[in-house]
């Protein structure tokens, strides 16, 4: 299934000198820009002694018709927010953007596999306009329904007795 929407962001990174004897810098992802910015990625933004933020590149925030009860709970939370995942490179830079996305559900699942990098930073807002539109053109409210299941029979979970055929014995 494809998007509907696709709403181009840029990704800001940040790199913290690490308190550890282990790794020398924490990465993480610490907002979004709407729009593609005319800088290549891994441009830095700014620099002090302990820590750099860095234009990590773009991607798009995809929008699906399917999806619209979670952008819904998004926007209505208090704090919208987007789910930004970095998924790690061989090489420097360290990681790739990956992807960005405004539905809670998928970014929930890009935290469980543990290989990329996950931070939720708020949603602009012209990006919470746009979602809010979205959800406005597409939503469908479902209506639960519970499925009743059918009664087992007891006696189909009994032995049955072994039927010897020609190619069995």
């Amino acid at each position: 299934m494809s998007a509907l929407v696709r709403i181009p962001v840029g990704v800001v990174v940040e790199r913290r000198k690490a308190a550890s004897q282990w790794i020398d810098y924490v990465w993480r992802p610490v907002s979004v820009l709407p729009g593609v910015p005319d800088t290549a990625p891994w441009t830095v933004l700014s620099e002090t002694a302990e820590c750099t933020t860095f234009y990590a590149g773009s991607t798009d925030v995809e929008l699906f018709q399917s999806d619209t009860t979670q952008y819904r709970e998004n926007l209505a939370s208090g704090s919208p927010s987007l789910w930004v995942a970095l998924r790690a490179a061989s090489g420097d830079p360290p990681y790739t953007v990956f992807r960005v996305t405004a539905d809670t559900a998928e970014g929930e699942a890009l935290t469980e596999a543990g290989n990329d990098l996950v931070e939720v930073v708020p949603m602009p807002d012209v990006i919470y306009d746009e979602v809010a539109l979205f959800v406005t053109q597409h939503h469908v409210e479902r209506v639960f329904f519970k499925r009743k299941r059918t009664r087992v029979d007891p006696e189909a979970l009994g032995r049955r007795p072994i039927v010897r055929t020609k190619d069995n014995g």
